[in-house]
């Protein structure tokens, strides 16, 4: 189903219908996440709905599979399409912390391994976006973020709200407003992409060499 312009998985009974408690129905943006909300069966819609003008308004939008990582990554395919992966590591939590970031366009490859100080495993995740974005100078061109964090899709795409790191996640968001085409991307951690063990080896890399 979609509720408030985002995919979302709606838990069901035995019968196959919503499940309901004080007229509220249960549902996750992610199978795999551990939060799950409940919302007024008002606000959840078909995915076949379209969706408002109001909805639409400064929204980043979410998704796991924008198009084929792996031709992105081969660089066969969006040829003008900056493609980042990002991660971030803590030693301790907090603790140590590095943030790893690779950026391909067109062939060309720069990556960032940087030691942060003393750090949450979010907040590396975070800074590590902030650092990626900081890096693009043209924000016409399409730019698709990477990111095996549960923590950073959720509050930056799909709009969890944050206990911590608020000033941090709102400077991302500003950063992110300023792209005309870009989407936060899920994907799974450790998993067989390139890209995405390369940023998490420079993250911890950072935190391994920091003196």
């Amino acid at each position: 189903m979609r509720f408030k312009g985002n995919k979302v998985w709606v838990a069901l009974d035995e019968n196959g219908k919503p499940f309901v408690k004080e007229g509220k129905w249960r549902i996750k943006y992610q199978l795999e996440q551990e939060y799950e909300y409940w919302v007024r069966p008002q606000g959840v819609k078909p995915l076949s709905s379209s969706k408002s003008p109001a909805e639409n308004k400064d929204k980043i939008r979410p998704t796991t599979q924008p198009f084929s990582v792996r031709g992105a990554t081969n660089d066969n395919n969006d040829k003008d399409t900056i493609c980042i992966y990002t991660d971030g590591a803590s030693s301790g939590n907090p603790g140590p912390s590095g943030i790893g970031v690779v950026i391909r366009y067109q062939g060309m490859q720069k990556e960032i391994s940087r030691f942060i100080g003393t750090a949450t495993n979010n907040y590396a995740e975070l800074e590590a976006i902030r650092v990626a974005l900081e890096q693009i100078k043209n924000k016409n061109l399409p730019v698709r973020i990477f990111t095996d964090s549960n923590y950073a899709y959720g509050v930056l795409a799909l709009g969890w709200k944050a206990r911590k790191n608020r000033d941090l996640i709102e400077a991302i968001k500003k950063n992110l407003r300023r792209f005309k085409d870009i989407e936060i991307c899920k994907i799974k951690g450790h998993a067989d992409e390139a890209g995405n063990i390369r940023a998490d080896l420079l993250a911890t890399s950072a935190v391994t060499n920091a003196d």
